[in-house]
């Protein structure tokens, strides 16, 4: 009889064991599945909800996430106004949902549609801009053109449309250096 309670009690340990062991696997998985995710991801699986982004230069941005691209994400602040983020220049998520975007290949397409695509769609847009760099400097005027890693931005009024007598000053800004991008009141008059 002592024999079978030494056999049940040593089953008994020998199952707390692999219990504790799963558990302690299952908790190390996810502690790895948690150390590949990105903070882009977690800003993206805010789709659709209210955030407050803490960038590096631009302070607090906050409003409803409607898009997100490589290396951007697009808030718009309940008052019309849209601010394109470079992920980049963000430090912090203040109240992040708990939702993360599934990290993996976004597509042939969607994978171009970065911080440069949307410079260039300003650009052609001409479309009147708050620049500001990583540094708090902020430049305004428009995106005249975009480069491999830079745009140039005409800086100008911005309640006056780009045309030569307004420019103040023509700017090549690299494009690690852009924080935010606000798109300002269009002005009425678009000629160039």
């Amino acid at each position: 009889m002592r024999w079978r309670q030494l056999f049940d009690d040593l089953e008994a340990q020998w199952e707390a064991v692999e219990v504790a062991a799963e558990r302690g696997q299952t908790a190390s998985r996810t502690r790895a599945e948690h150390g590949t995710v990105r903070l882009a991801d977690r800003v993206a699986g805010a789709l659709g909800e209210h955030v407050s982004l803490r960038c590096r230069g631009a302070g607090v941005v906050a409003g409803v996430l409607t898009d997100t691209g490589p290396g951007w994400v697009l808030v718009e602040d309940g008052r019309g106004r849209e601010t394109l983020v470079a992920t980049a220049a963000v430090r912090s998520i203040t109240d992040p949902v708990r939702r993360t975007a599934p990290a993996g290949d976004p597509g042939p397409v969607r994978r171009h549609l970065d911080l440069r695509w949307a410079a260039r769609v300003l650009a052609r847009n001409r479309s009147p801009v708050r620049l500001v760099l990583d540094d708090g400097a902020v430049l305004d005027g428009t995106v005249d053109r975009v480069g491999a890693d830079f745009l140039e931005l005409a800086e100008h009024p911005p309640d006056e449309p780009r045309r030569a007598r307004a420019v103040r000053a023509v700017h090549a800004v690299a494009l690690d250096a852009v924080a935010a991008v606000v798109r300002a009141a269009e002005p009425t008059d678009r000629a160039g």
